[in-house]
């Protein structure tokens, strides 16, 4: 079982950059994909980001693609969200998510994460 903690959530400006972090725990978790998704108040839930924890190759949605990063620490321990150039709309919960890297189901859809973390309130006033 993989654990998930995420830490770094705020209010901020609009234009302004957080740093958002997961820390996994558990077995295995080397071998897994890791993800960020957000979630506003009366939507769906939507991908912003997965990251291979094994060869660290990443993906984006349109949304975010130049604003915001996805990485894993050097120790491999902890991932990350660098956001900048906030904008209101980016307002959300965030989470974090796991599966295992032999899924081949699109890493897009959060159906298809096994683990998640708490969530991290992100507020951005305009």
């Amino acid at each position: 079982q993989v654990q998930l903690v995420e830490s770094g959530g705020g209010l901020v400006q609009s234009g302004d950059s957080l740093r958002l972090s997961c820390a996994p725990s558990g077995p295995s978790y080397s071998t897994y994909r890791m993800a960020w998704f957000r979630q506003a108040p009366g939507k769906e839930r939507e991908f912003i980001a997965t990251i291979d924890w094994s060869d660290g190759s990443t993906s984006y949605a349109d949304s975010v693609k130049g604003r915001f990063t996805i990485s894993r620490g050097a120790a491999k321990n902890t991932m990350y969200l660098q956001m900048n150039m906030l904008k209101p709309e980016d307002t959300a919960v965030y989470y974090c998510a796991a599966r295992p890297n032999y899924y081949s189901s699109t890493p897009y859809n959060s159906g298809t994460y096994n683990y998640w973390g708490q969530g991290t309130q992100v507020t951005v006033s305009s």
